[in-house]
């Protein structure tokens, strides 16, 4: 009987539950995210600046795959069906929020837009980028992140 008690807290404790969803229904911890460098941007379709940016952004995340998680919030917060035509229309390549994530992630929702959070390992708030941005901006952003320990 303890064995069977010791083998389901293992069990248990290997589950981890998730925190997020993106918009695909993909089930996203708050540890994973910060288990690296995070980049969190906020983004609408009506947005001008919004749309210059996401072929960076899209381009940054496939060259630099594995070493960041970089994930979108639709700012207007739509509908499950709505949101996923408008990442479609974006042409967004990276994963994006299903809901919005500032409370959990310990900041405020921008007013200005594009916005982009960056974290360190951990999950510190080590920049707030408004306006929009390059993938050379963004690395030198993650270039002040302290390294993972």
């Amino acid at each position: 009987m303890r064995l069977v008690l010791i083998i389901c807290v293992g069990l248990l404790a290997g589950c981890s539950q998730a925190d997020f969803y993106d918009v695909e229904g993909n089930g996203i911890s708050l540890a994973e995210l910060q288990s690296k460098p995070l980049i969190v941007n906020y983004w609408a379709t009506w947005c001008g600046p919004c749309i210059k940016e996401i072929p960076e952004l899209n381009e940054l995340a496939k060259k630099h795959a594995g070493e960041f998680n970089l994930l979108g919030v639709n700012f207007d917060q739509p509908g499950p069906e709505d949101q996923q035509k408008q990442v479609d229309k974006m042409k967004i390549e990276f994963p994006v929020f299903a809901g919005e994530p500032s409370a959990k992630l310990g900041v405020s929702m921008p007013v200005v837009l594009p916005t982009t959070y960056v974290f360190s390992v951990g999950g510190v708030l080590v920049a707030t980028l408004v306006g929009p941005q390059t993938g050379d901006s963004l690395l030198a952003a993650l270039k002040t992140t302290p390294p993972s320990s």
